[in-house]
């Protein structure tokens, strides 16, 4: 079956591998109110209605055939990817940490869908978030006026989902969603970036001058996070930033900035980081699901086709994909069920891959 986000390729480093517990899944809807409202006047105020993907471990096995409908890249062409959780099976009896997974700008709560299904089967509950205005469809984003409202709403965003489903948790941050998992660990927006072009409107970004981390928040993991390059922070914003960090790169990403952004960001922040290099990637190493098969196909919609969103020139999808999933569930597993024996593959000599090596990955740990 086609665009499936499950898949595990046979030279898959040790970890990626399936957990033991059934996955379910349910959709929900989570609603955000009095929230800063970029689009109106200074002072004004909007709830803010979230679409959520929920997958958690279940009591018994079940169908295990979900289907995901959602939109292409475009905002227009709508398609089902599947994957092997069981809709609104019933949720097992005890208590799992909890995983929030941001998207980029644009994404959707599905770009990032491969580690839901992936960590629920190892005792996770995974939240996936849409954020209001930076969805492929949203009109504000078709419109072209969303980009402010990304910028103040993504660490409020992914706070708000969290603290509603309560219990420790880290963050999956993805290109944008990297940004706002600094933010919301601490990482406060430089002065000088209040006076930039980009700034949103009536001063909001003063908001996250100085954010204070929330008392679960425990690790994030920034994936191709973008703002290094853009001057948001600068070192003492970083250096504010003292929580567990992994940062997963590509050498070649044109959009975030390696060397003045990833490896600045690594370089800077006030706790122990490792930054996990996928040598000649670009933009999309490691995050986005393998690009489904409407992808490939042109769209009247876009000057360049789909499959470039989510695709890299270099890498295979699903094997980045499952070397994410090794190292995320080595580092959750650290940082969040405090299992200690896990920081062995957060170590040089690559402990779970083939004979100790993993062509084309480089792995440095600092703090």
């Amino acid at each position: 079956m086609s665009n499936r986000i499950d898949r595990t390729r046979p030279d898959a480093p040790a970890l990626a591998r399936r957990g033991t517990y059934p996955v379910g899944v349910r959709s929900l809807t989570l609603v955000n109110p009095d929230q800063p409202d970029v689009f109106g006047a200074p002072g004004a105020r909007a709830d803010r209605a979230l679409a959520v993907e929920l997958w958690y471990p279940a009591a018994n096995a079940g169908a295990g055939a979900a289907r995901y409908p959602t939109l292409l890249r475009d905002g227009h062409r709508r398609l089902t990817l599947h994957g092997g959780a069981t809709r609104d099976a019933t949720p097992a009896a005890a208590e799992f940490p909890l995983v929030i997974l941001s998207h980029g700008y644009p994404g959707n709560r599905m770009l990032l869908g491969h580690f839901g299904e992936f960590l629920a089967s190892h005792g996770y509950r995974v939240a996936s978030i849409d954020h209001l205005h930076s969805t492929y469809g949203d009109p504000a984003y078709l419109a072209g006026k969303a980009f402010a409202a990304t910028l103040i709403h993504r660490p409020l965003d992914v706070a708000f989902v969290a603290e509603t489903l309560g219990g420790d948790y880290a963050v999956i941050g993805y290109s944008m969603g990297g940004y706002g998992a600094l933010v919301l660990a601490g990482a406060g927006i430089s002065a000088q970036a209040l006076t930039t072009e980009m700034a949103p409107p009536h001063d909001l970004w003063r908001l996250h001058r100085a954010p204070k981390p929330p008392a679960r928040l425990r690790a994030i993991l920034a994936i191709g996070p973008w703002g290094g390059a853009r001057a948001l922070w600068d070192a003492a914003g970083l250096g504010a930033m003292r929580l567990p960090c992994l940062i997963m790169a590509g050498t070649e990403d044109d959009v975030s900035g390696y060397d003045t952004g990833m490896r600045r960001i690594f370089a800077e922040t006030g706790g122990p980081t490792w930054l996990l290099s996928f040598i000649g990637a670009g933009h999309n190493a490691a995050a986005p699901i393998p690009a489904p098969d409407e992808a490939w196909e042109p769209s009247p919609h876009l000057d360049w086709p789909p499959f470039a969103h989510y695709a890299d020139p270099v890498w295979d999808s699903t094997a980045m994909n499952n070397i994410a999933q090794h190292f995320a569930r080595a580092f959750l597993d650290l940082h969040l069920k405090r299992l200690s024996e896990m920081a062995d593959y957060l170590r040089p000599g690559w402990k779970g891959f083939e004979a100790g090596r993993a062509p084309g990955l480089v792995l440095e740990q600092r703090g």
